[in-house]
This record gives C-alpha cells, sequence and structure tokens, in this order.
C-alpha cells in the first residue's frame, strides 16, 4: 500500500516560486512519506523544460529525481524516494445550455513526450501560457476528445467537482450531471474528485456518482500542503496500475480526507455581511443575504444536499474505506494551543519528523506512547482523539479556510503536568503565580540550525539606550543585522508606558508579518506583567491596522482575486499570467504609473471595476482606502508611532506613515538600509534619506554592534 498525492495545484512555475521545484516537492514528499505524487502545468514550456532537467523518467511511466539533486541521506534518512507522473489542471469557460460554465479538470499523462503533443494542440486553441491554471474557452467535453486523440492512455478527472464558482457541479457555473458536462464521451471519465469541502459520506448521498472513483487529492498551493488528502492503493508501482485503479477501482484502497468542514466553501455565506447559514436557513431566506438582500454564496453542503437522492449516512455500493485527519502542524496547534503557523509549532513539527518518522506514520501509526515521550502529553491526547474522530469543527465558508479543535486550553493545561518539547508549562496555582521563564532551547531544523544569542535580558548597550529612552520628537534607528533590532523597539515600547506614563491605547507598533506582530505582542505581554498591561494597545501589520481602522472591510483572498485576474484576462488573447496581472496591479496600487509596471490600463481599470462589482477590496485597497480617510480620523491610537522594518515601506506606506504621524507625538522607525527585499514591489531604502528630509529636526541613533555574529 502507497500513498498517492495524484495533483500538486499548477501554481507552480518558475516565475512565482523557486519553493516548488522538483527538488523541493522530493524532500517535502519524504518528509510526508508520500510514495507518489504529481507535479502540475505541464502545459507551461518553461515548467516543462524545468522538469526535463530535474526529473528522469524510470520506464514505467513515472519519473524520479535526478541522483545529483537528491539531498544526502543523513538529512532525508531512510525514506524511500517518491516517484512523479505528469499532471496538470485547465481552467475551462464557455457558453453551455444557456449558461456561461466554469469548469477545472486534473489531466494525468504517462510522459512529458506525450504532454508535449497535447500541449501543442492545446496552443493553438488558446493562451496556455498562464502562470497558473491555463484559461481555455474550451468545452470539457471537447477537451476530453482532444486529450483522447493525443493520448488514449491519458485520464481525464473533474477536479473538486463541488467548489460554488469552477467545477463541473459548482452552485454557480456548473451542471446537474456529469452527462450534460461530457454528454457522448461521459463513459471515459472514471473518476472524480471530491475536493476539501467535501468528504466520501456526502458524495455517496448522490447515486449518479457510484460507477466513479472517488479520488482525493491535496490541491495543495505549496509543497507543505502536500498530502492534505491522499489516495491509498495497492497496485503494481507504474502508470498502468495507477490507471488501472483509478479507472476500475481494483486495487483502489479508499483515501485519506481533510475534515470537509475545514474546506473553504463548506457551509453558505455572503463574506461581505459576514453572515453564515446552513442549507435549510439559505432556503429559508430563499438565497438572499439578509442583511443586504443579495445572493448568497452556496457552499458545498448546500450544493450536495440539492443533488442528493440518499440521505446522509447511507452508504453507495462498494464503498471503499476513508479515514479523516489533518496536517501534523494544525493537529499540533489544536493539541498544544499554539499558532499554526507559529515558529514553536514549526520546530517541534520538524524535531517530530527527526525523531519520530514521517508525517503519515506519526498521524496514524505511531504508538501514542512514543509520541507522548517525544512530545509530551497533549499532542498524544491529541492524536488520539483524531484517530477517533473526537474533532471539534467550526465550518469555513465563501473562500474561508474551517479549523479544528482538538484540547480545549483548560485540558491543555490539565494534561501540561510536564514540560513537553512545545514548551507547555505545569499548570500554576495561586501560591505558585506566572513568573517570566528564560528562553529554551529550540528544536534544531531538519538541515541546519542557525544559533543567535542576543544580549543578556534588560541589558543594553550604549546605542540601544540612547534609542530606548530618546525624547525626540522623530527618531530613525539604524541597525544592522544582529543588533537586536526587535529587542530595542519592545523597550522603547515598555519605556513609554512604564517610565513616561504614556497610556497603551496612544500606542501603535507596526509591522510586516503577522508572525512578527504576534511574537512582539507576546515580547510585551511578558516584559509589561499581562494582558492587562497591553490592552488598548495596537500592534499589527499595515493592513491589518488599516483594515481595522475602514471598519473591518470585506477583503478578497488570494484564490479569489486569481479568479477575478483570470476573469479579467478571458478576452485578452495575450497578456500576462493572473499571478502576473495581480502583481502589476499591486505595483501600481502602491505609487507606480501603468507604464513602469508594464501593465495595460485597460486591464488595471477592468480588475478594479469587477472588484467593484464584488463590493470587495484587495491587500492594496486597505492601504489606500486607509490613507483617503478624513485627516485627524482616528489618530489618538496614533500619538506614538513605532515602524519596524523601515526600509521595507512602499511609496503608499510611507505616505500612510507620515499621514499616522503628522498629529501624533513621537514616530520612531527602526530597519537597515541594506536589507530591502521588497523592491519589486516599490519599497525603497531611500526611505530614510527621504524621512531626513521631510523631517529637518529627526535624530538618528546607529547599531552597530552584533550579537549574531562571533
Amino acid at each position: 500500500m502507497y500513498l498517492a498525492d495524484l495533483h500538486i495545484h499548477s501554481k507552480y512555475s518558475r516565475a512565482t516560486s523557486r519553493d516548488c521545484d522538483a527538488q523541493h516537492l522530493d524532500l517535502w514528499a519524504r518528509r510526508k512519506g508520500i510514495r507518489l505524487l504529481g507535479t502540475g502545468d505541464f502545459t507551461h514550456p518553461a515548467w516543462r523544460e524545468e522538469l526535463r532537467d530535474q526529473l528522469i523518467p524510470d520506464g514505467t511511466g513515472f519519473y524520479t529525481l535526478r541522483e545529483e539533486l537528491r539531498l544526502p541521506d543523513e538529512i532525508l534518512g531512510e525514506q524511500k524516494p517518491p516517484k512523479f507522473v505528469i499532471t496538470g489542471e485547465i481552467s475551462s469557460i464557455y457558453k453551455k445550455n444557456g449558461r456561461t460554465r466554469k469548469v477545472h479538470n486534473v489531466l494525468l499523462l504517462p510522459g512529458l513526450e506525450e504532454a508535449e503533443v497535447l500541449a501543442q494542440k492545446l496552443e493553438a486553441i488558446g493562451n496556455i501560457h498562464s502562470d497558473g491554471r491555463p484559461i481555455l474557452g474550451l468545452d470539457s467535453r471537447d477537451l476530453l476528445e482532444i486529450m483522447l486523440e493525443s493520448c488514449p492512455q491519458a485520464m481525464l478527472i473533474p477536479a473538486h467537482i463541488w467548489t460554488p464558482h469552477f467545477s463541473m457541479f459548482g452552485a454557480f457555473s456548473g451542471f446537474d450531471t456529469v452527462e450534460e458536462c461530457f454528454e457522448d464521451l461521459t463513459p471515459y471519465i472514471h473518476a472524480v474528485e471530491t475536493g476539501l469541502s467535501s468528504d466520501p459520506p456526502m458524495n455517496w448521498q448522490v447515486s449518479a456518482l457510484d460507477r466513479f472513483t472517488l479520488v482525493s487529492n491535496s490541491d495543495a498551493h505549496s509543497p507543505a500542503k502536500l498530502g492534505r488528502e491522499v489516495n491509498l492503493l495497492d497496485a503494481p508501482f507504474n502508470y498502468a496500475g495507477l490507471k488501472t485503479a483509478i479507472e476500475t477501482g481494483e486495487g483502489f484502497c479508499g483515501t485519506v480526507e481533510f475534515f470537509p468542514e475545514e474546506g473553504k466553501y463548506h457551509l453558505d455565506r455572503h463574506r461581505n455581511c459576514g453572515v453564515c447559514l446552513t442549507p435549510d436557513e439559505t432556503v429559508r431566506l430563499d438565497g438572499k443575504c439578509p442583511v443586504c438582500g443579495k445572493k448568497l454564496t452556496i457552499g458545498v453542503q448546500h450544493r450536495v444536499e440539492e443533488l442528493a437522492d440518499r440521505a446522509l449516512g447511507e452508504s453507495r455500493p462498494n464503498a471503499k474505506p476513508y479515514e479523516s485527519l489533518a496536517p501534523l502542524p494544525e493537529v499540533i496547534a489544536a493539541s498544544t494551543g499554539a499558532a499554526a503557523n507559529g515558529v514553536r509549532t514549526q520546530r517541534a513539527y520538524a524535531e517530530l519528523l527527526h525523531t519520530l518518522g514521517p508525517e503519515f506514520y506519526i498521524l496514524r501509526q505511531a504508538p501514542l506512547e512514543e509520541i507522548e515521550r517525544q512530545a509530551g502529553p497533549c499532542l498524544a491526547e491529541g492524536i488520539r482523539r483524531l484517530r477517533a474522530g473526537q474533532v471539534e469543527r467550526v465550518p469555513g465558508y465563501d473562500g474561508e479556510y474551517g479549523r479544528v479543535t482538538l484540547l480545549s486550553l483548560d485540558e491543555i493545561e490539565a494534561y501540561s503536568g510536564q514540560i513537553s518539547l512545545f514548551g507547555m508549562p505545569k499548570k500554576r496555582t495561586a501560591a505558585h503565580p506566572a513568573r517570566k521563564r528564560a528562553p529554551k532551547a529550540a528544536a534544531p531544523e531538519t538541515a541546519q540550525e542557525i544559533v543567535t544569542a542576543a544580549p543578556a535580558a534588560e541589558q543594553f548597550n550604549a546605542e540601544q539606550e540612547q534609542a530606548v529612552t530618546a525624547q525626540d520628537a522623530v527618531v530613525a534607528v539604524v541597525a544592522g543585522p544582529g543588533t537586536g533590532k526587535t529587542k530595542t523597539l519592545v523597550a522603547r515600547i515598555a519605556h513609554l508606558v512604564e517610565k513616561c506614563g504614556v497610556s497603551p491605547a496612544q500606542i501603535t507598533a507596526v509591522t510586516f508579518t503577522n508572525q512578527a506582530a504576534a511574537e512582539m505582542r507576546e515580547r510585551l505581554t511578558a516584559r509589561l506583567g499581562g494582558r492587562r498591561a497591553v490592552r488598548g494597545m495596537t500592534v499589527g501589520t499595515f493592513h491589518a491596522i488599516c483594515r481595522e481602522l475602514l471598519g473591518g472591510a470585506p477583503l478578497i483572498g488570494e484564490t479569489e482575486a486569481l479568479e477575478v485576474a483570470e476573469e479579467v484576462l478571458h478576452a485578452v488573447e495575450k497578456g500576462p499570467s493572473p499571478r502576473q496581472l495581480l502583481q502589476m496591479v499591486s505595483k501600481v496600487k502602491n505609487g507606480m504609473d501603468c507604464a513602469q509596471a508594464g501593465l495595460d490600463p485597460a486591464l488595471f481599470e477592468a480588475y478594479c471595476i469587477r472588484l467593484k462589482e464584488l463590493r470587495a477590496l484587495d491587500f492594496d485597497d486597505l492601504l489606500t482606502g486607509a490613507l483617503a480617510l478624513e485627516q485627524g480620523k482616528n489618530q489618538p491610537r496614533f500619538s506614538y508611532l513605532l515602524v519596524d522594518e523601515f526600509q521595507d515601506v512602499s511609496e503608499l506606506q510611507y505616505q500612510l506613515v507620515r499621514r499616522w504621524s503628522e498629529n501624533g507625538k513621537n514616530l520612531f522607525v527602526i530597519g537597515d538600509p541594506d536589507q530591502s527585499i521588497y523592491g519589486f514591489r516599490g519599497a525603497s531604502a531611500a526611505c530614510f534619506d527621504r524621512l531626513r528630509a521631510d523631517c529637518p529636526d529627526l535624530r538618528e541613533i546607529r547599531l552597530t554592534r552584533n550579537y549574531r555574529s562571533t
């Protein structure tokens, strides 16, 4: 039996992410224990060329990573190298039976030669060089016909069939039957992909799907997401065996599932108004938002019930077994109270892989006693509950993921009778009040560990002391690598509160990432003696602060923004990819003109008009919207404004800093002009020079002592 992640989302390309090449996929597959995975977007010539450079055929229709690209065994351990199968995803947008249809289909092929032939035929029809899913005005039935003519051994699987906007059964642009979509070629469809927001029992409700193999693929947008859903097979380890298992079910042993409630489209909702409803509630409201009266986004559960002819819980004939799991970092977070993307969780994740083995072994098979010995009782109990299905689920809706909970905060404290690798404390009593703990040594990373040494707690060198206590109206701290920037910034805020009597509600600290904001809040809470001491203080990213100023404005996510870009580009014969369009639009909104950004003004206007129609904002709109607020509005919180990583502010963010601080008492910026990393979107380390010119009374302090290097 082996695990197969048949389709990796085709947003991987050389143009967008070097983290997603075959070498990184090989590494992640080993970490998770996956034997077979797909490589997406065979249509893009640059990606096909990269696959040829990195993969070699094994003679069975599968590929392996070239020997010279493999990482050393001491890093990968004893995990067998995965095999690759060539896949891609095509977005078809077309008119059929009086309606616009938007359907995504996954294609699997036995080799790059066959992919080359098929890609050339598709290129004659439309632009298939999009960075992401190629978009064609091609009927799904005709796509299947072209594929079969080019390569009879290829397979087409309708992708995430229940997703509202882009799928075969989608509520807004799909069909009611497979036959309506594929007509006379329906017999050549042997499997359907259930998607993240549904699981086998939901699909068993529709008897029309009984003859299809229900496959579950990760739809991974990054290597870390591999294996969110997988297929279990016991078949010959070659393309022919894979094809037989998918088309006949022989050797197809079942699936490992994402909890459907975690999917982004499980329930009905109107995101703009914050309304979330069950299918019954939506029916009673005639599909209209009870707040604004506009159409609701119909979720997967609702759409399944519309087409169902069986009750939930009734199985289909010859149903394959399945089990529901969550990715290990999410399990760690749900079992310990930590953040899934936090540093503590990621280090614990790496340590578990190093000591116990691949992720799927840990989630499905590792003895609980061994997990408890390595990671403590909280995670052991969390994994026990996960395996038993004892999971609390908060459903996702209208583009937002749901979440699962395994242990409550009280249970976490009760189970934490000892210090584990997660750093969970013993339960406190009145006789043992909370005390500040010295930082612990972190678990090593899988490949190498960078050891840093910061100044001792509450000890500052002369330059740091000047930065912490400076009373000037505008202070700019130029701090090189390893000079204690974050420590200095936190100490500056603590000094304002403790020594200067400044109310926390008058302080705003701006960071560039949510992770940095969370770390700063955690440090301030510990430094000032608890959450009450920081109540009212604003610590967040530019975007988070702007969204709060705009009253929690409706925000479009990355996936939805890409879909809007796809719609805008649909009528363009030759143009940028959807992701490239978003990058160009962002540059324009951050201060460039269209010519500088290389963007057709008509495309920029069309994108903005479409967002207005959806009554939604993208991330850059948060900044422009906040800048457009009346001067002086919401200013008390900016009496004392502190900006971290100042070298990375864009033109638009610089204007926000100046606007927010113009009626304030103190502006404090810190950063390193030599470490600017956001030049691609308009950031410039010259912002320090500009601030000097705009503020003649500016005081500049330089931190030069490096605590990171010996």
